[in-house]
């Protein structure tokens, strides 16, 4: 597998471009852990997969909910953002191996604070902070992380 890929992105338009760009290469389906500290623009790269993916409501950030769903025709999407778990053992009350199942692409926003209770994710995505803008790198971690990284530097 290769290793690391990366872009810059000057401002929110263009990570919004990057999330549908996201969305083309997953192929609908997937597991991406969203990285990076807080104001990073992992929900605004969260909005631009879903408005990739053809959603046309708005995209709040789920930090309260844990979990957003979105049905998207015959797709379904999950927002996850797990910064106010208190402990990993919640997501077991939440179902959370009822969402990740192979036909649906999950977003997940600080993927660290459910350690053990996730799957791998097929690709880690870091953003950065990069003068005005940011720095977006992302990993394959499976297979399908893999096609997914190659379908997405063949889009941008």
């Amino acid at each position: 597998m290769s290793s690391d890929y990366k872009v810059s992105l000057p401002d929110e338009a263009s990570m919004t471009a990057f999330g549908h760009a996201i969305a083309q290469a997953s192929g609908g389906s997937g597991v991406i852990f969203l990285l990076g500290d807080l104001g990073m623009g992992k929900t605004t790269l969260s909005r631009g997969v879903l408005q990739g993916m053809g959603h046309k409501g708005s995209v709040k950030s789920p930090t309260y909910t844990l979990v957003e769903p979105y049905d998207v025709g015959e797709q379904r999407i999950y927002h996850f953002d797990l910064y106010r778990l208190a402990d990993p053992e919640e997501l077991e009350y939440l179902g959370i191996r009822d969402y990740f199942d192979e036909a649906a692409l999950c977003l997940v926003e600080w993927p660290n604070r459910g350690e053990g209770m996730l799957p791998v994710a097929d690709m880690l995505l870091n953003i950065e902070l990069d003068g005005y803008g940011r720095t977006v790198q992302w990993t394959p971690q499976t297979e399908k992380g893999q096609k997914m990284a190659d379908r997405l530097v063949k889009t941008i």
